[in-house]
């Protein structure tokens, strides 16, 4: 008999045939790229349907500690070019990479896991987000992988310093594109939507760099989705902080000016008048906190009014046209690097290529200078003139080639058009030909009994015809009470064809609805759970309403598990001496009280109704 293997054994198994095979040297990375793909998404939704849920969380530690995820870490951070350009697989590794990584139990490795591999992730996840930047028709797999960036920093803040450093990051915020500068904004909303906690984890500096990132899209970008989603990042950093955030917003001086003369207008009023208010609030806080006097706060007034003036016009003129021309220029350096780059190669292949048709065609002369002297004087003239005929004849062959299959692919052309043509004409003429056809054919006639439309007037009608006809063509053979007669024997055929076939009816309903019953029964004792996590109220549901199905089952069961108690030499004239009853009023007690009752139809009470049930049926 065959062992079945625990699940903990199965997936042992699995990972380490996933690390065998991606240790071997032939595979190339497109091919490790699809065996990690279809393998960590063939364990990972067959873990997740596991009732037990610490099966996932026991399967990504795996994963970890044997090393298949330091493996997906590698094969993402390798140029695209090395993928062949398969960019949709490596985004589907980056979000199964991300999700095994959330909720593992690296155990004594756990410092090694937080702050080394957890920031090779990450860098590898921005390294790919990066790539995708300068490519508008990805805007989907950078979606993808942004959220799996995102869903990595819900589940381990201190990471979020490592991705405002990165240098990666950097150049995802350089792009000019709307959707880029969006999905940047939508990864921090959706990260401390997804965990409450996210921000008070965060060191000041952190929390003042996302700040100076949202404040940044507020004053460079002018797109009002960029801006609403900025105004709503602001708006949930201040309401998961507090007060923590408003001397923090102090800092960014004109802010309030900003919002109302740039940003008003755009369809999320409401939330710039409650920043506005947020800011307005803590400044009054502030000024109450410096004092009460006439002239202190008339200096502040002027103070704050020529700052907000300065900051504008730096916000509006020099840091914009700065950051413009910034990014323009190391655009135009890397395309310029990436075109001198690509110049470079294209002459060294040229030459290469030059190079060897110069070596191959020095061999072949060298050879045919030998051949030459190896042949007598008499012969060398036909041997040009035989190599001259073998190239002609190679020549005029790729000539005759190309122009048949030019040729062929013309022909082949008018022969399927010709084809496609006659065969709508068949098709008309047979779709003309049918419905001239069923215009011939006469309508059936109805049949009378049982149309809903047939009215009283109708029915006399029709009664008075057959009258007449019975009338006008007299039968010598059958007499009218004869008729009469067949005509009652008819009617009551018919009633009873009808009668029985209501019961029919009710027969295969009441048919139909046992069958459902014992299927949902079947589909309950299928889905049973097992004795050791069952409950009395479980129990319940497989006891039957019948009381003798239910003393039957009882006693069935019971029997059972006393026959599988009794010696061995017990059983030995069982079959000889017929069928006994292993029940003695002895044993029943014992056996109840062991039971808890948990298979037992019921007490004395319940024999006595299960008696009366019996008579009745």
């Amino acid at each position: 008999m065959e062992v079945k293997k625990k699940p903990e054994e199965e997936e042992n198994e699995l990972v380490l045939e996933l690390k065998r095979q991606l240790e071997n040297e032939h595979l190339t990375p497109v091919e490790k790229l699809r065996l990690l793909n279809d393998s960590l998404n063939n364990a990972l939704n067959s873990a997740a349907v596991h009732v037990n849920s610490g099966e996932l969380t026991r399967l990504k530690s795996q994963l970890y500690l044997s090393g298949v995820l330091i493996h997906c870490v590698r094969v993402l951070s390798l140029h695209p070019s090395s993928l062949w350009g398969d960019l949709s697989a490596a985004a589907t590794l980056a979000h199964l990479t991300s999700s095994c990584c959330v909720g593992v139990e690296p155990g004594p490795h756990s410092e090694t896991f937080h702050r080394l591999f957890l920031p090779s992730v990450v860098d590898a996840l921005l390294s790919l987000a990066a790539q995708l930047v300068n490519r508008v028709e990805n805007v989907s797999l950078l979606r993808k992988v942004m959220d799996s960036v995102g869903w990595l920093l819900a589940a381990h803040t201190h990471l979020t310093e490592k991705v405002l450093s990165s240098i990666h990051y950097e150049q995802i915020q350089v792009c000019d594109d709307v959707t880029v500068s969006l999905l940047c904004v939508q990864m921090w909303i959706h990260t401390c939507t997804a965990n409450s906690n996210f921000l008070s984890g965060l060191s000041d500096d952190s929390i003042l760099l996302l700040l100076n990132e949202a404040i940044g899209q507020l004053a460079l970008s002018s797109d009002s989705t960029v801006g609403g989603a900025s105004l709503r990042l602001i708006l949930l950093m201040a309401s998961q902080l507090g007060r923590c955030l408003r001397p923090l917003l102090l800092s960014f001086r004109g802010l309030d000016s900003l919002l109302h003369k740039d940003w008003r207008g755009r369809g999320f009023d409401r939330g710039i008048d409650q920043l506005i208010a947020l800011i307005q609030s803590e400044k009054d806080v502030v000024s109450q906190t410096q004092g009460s006097s006439e002239h202190v706060r008339a200096a502040c007034v002027i103070q704050a009014a020529w700052r907000s003036y300065k900051t504008r016009r730096r916000v509006k003129s020099l840091n914009r046209a700065v950051s413009v021309l910034q990014r323009k220029y190391r655009a135009r350096r890397r395309e310029q690097q990436q075109q001198k780059e690509a110049q470079l190669w294209e002459e060294e292949l040229k030459y290469q290529v030059c190079v060897r048709r110069q070596q191959a065609r020095r061999r072949f002369h060298q050879k045919q200078r030998q051949l030459l002297q190896l042949l007598p004087a008499d012969q060398v003239q036909s041997y040009l003139q035989e190599c001259e005929n073998r190239a002609a004849v190679v020549i005029q062959s790729f000539w005759r080639g190309f122009r048949e299959r030019r040729h062929y692919s013309s022909t082949q052309r008018h022969m399927l058009r010709r084809e496609r043509a006659v065969r709508m004409l068949q098709r008309g003429v047979r779709r003309f030909l049918h419905k001239r056809r069923a215009a011939k054919v006469p309508p059936l006639p109805p049949f009378w009994i049982g149309q809903k439309r047939l009215t009283d007037s109708r029915r006399a009608e029709l009664k008075r015809q057959v009258d007449e006809y019975i009338a006008t063509h007299q039968s010598f053979r059958v007499s009218p009470e004869e008729c009469s007669c067949l005509h009652e024997e008819v009617q009551l055929l018919l009633l009873s064809v009808l009668q029985t076939g209501a019961q029919q009816r009710m027969e295969e309903q009441r048919v139909e609805a046992l069958l459902a019953h014992v299927h949902t029964q079947l589909e309950l004792l299928r889905d049973a759970p097992p004795l050791s996590v069952v409950t009395e109220t479980d129990a319940d549901t497989f006891l039957s309403p019948s009381g003798p199905v239910a003393a039957r089952a009882r006693d069935a069961h019971n029997a059972m598990l006393q026959a599988s108690r009794l010696p061995w030499w017990r059983m030995l004239g069982d079959t000889d001496a017929g069928p006994m009853d292993p029940l003695g009023s002895t044993h029943l007690p014992e056996l109840e009280e062991e039971l808890g009752g948990l298979y037992i139809g019921g007490t004395v009470a319940d024999k006595k109704q299960t008696q009366v049930d019996e008579v009745k049926l």
